[in-house]
């Protein structure tokens, strides 16, 4: 979205890599804030939503993107303490920060100003069997229900909703199953496109969902995953 002239805001909990990725948005020539967010605190989405408008001065796409996983031996093994953990950065840090960005766009829309992106990140997870993964896949169906219900109240602000679901994506979250000579033997090889999905795969994706080329597209789900779930 930079590369493509949009100015960015980039939260995380890891500030050495926020001030890396910042640096590296800065040499597309747009501007760029930063803040140390932990979304499963929500008082820190709220503040970080407020900080972002006052610096930007607008809001018109917000990509709900942070997500952990924490699979089990089984789901019997699965602790609440996991389970709990999952949803608070998975579920309801997507909540907050929908909320929030929601509640900035449909103020600038009582003053005229009509029009806005709600982004989910799911994932296949959530419309396959994600064995011992039952957290994580309980939070990404919620994701998709709960963009379906954005976009289907605040389409009449001209605000559109849509969850993008990742396949394999070689990611920090992946490394271990990258690592696995098992995976490489039997579940790469099922992607159609033969090979890991790259970051750099959604970039155009989120360049669409951002953009006017995007204005009647809501309440979809979008499958990013080199042809897997079909194969």
């Amino acid at each position: 979205m930079a590369a493509s002239g949009a100015d960015v805001a980039i939260w995380g909990t890891n500030e050495e890599k926020n001030a890396k990725a910042a640096e590296a948005l800065k040499a597309h020539g747009t501007k760029v804030a930063v803040r140390r967010v932990d979304v499963s605190n929500e008082q820190e989405v709220i503040d970080g939503v407020e900080a972002t408008v006052a610096e930007l001065g607008r809001i018109d796409t917000v990509v709900a993107n942070a997500g952990i996983g924490f699979g089990s031996p089984s789901f019997v093994d699965m602790t609440t303490e996991v389970y709990r953990k999952v949803l608070a950065v998975n579920l309801d840090g997507v909540f907050w920060t929908l909320r929030e960005s929601a509640r900035h766009m449909v103020e600038r829309s009582k003053d005229g100003d009509k029009g806005g992106s709600l982004v989910g990140i799911a994932s296949l997870a959530a419309i396959e069997g994600a064995a011992r993964n039952q957290a994580y896949a309980a939070t990404k169906g919620g994701v998709i229900s709960m963009i379906k219900a954005c976009a289907s109240e605040y389409g009449r602000y001209n605000i559109r909703a849509n969850a993008i679901l990742p396949g394999w994506i070689a990611t920090d979250m992946t490394s271990q199953a990258q690592a696995a000579p098992a995976f490489a033997e039997k579940v790469i090889p099922r992607v159609p496109i033969r090979r890991w999905g790259e970051p750099e795969d959604f970039g155009g994706m989120a360049v669409y969902l951002a953009s006017d080329a995007s204005t009647y597209t809501t309440g979809t789900t979008m499958i990013i995953d080199g042809g897997y779930s079909m194969f």
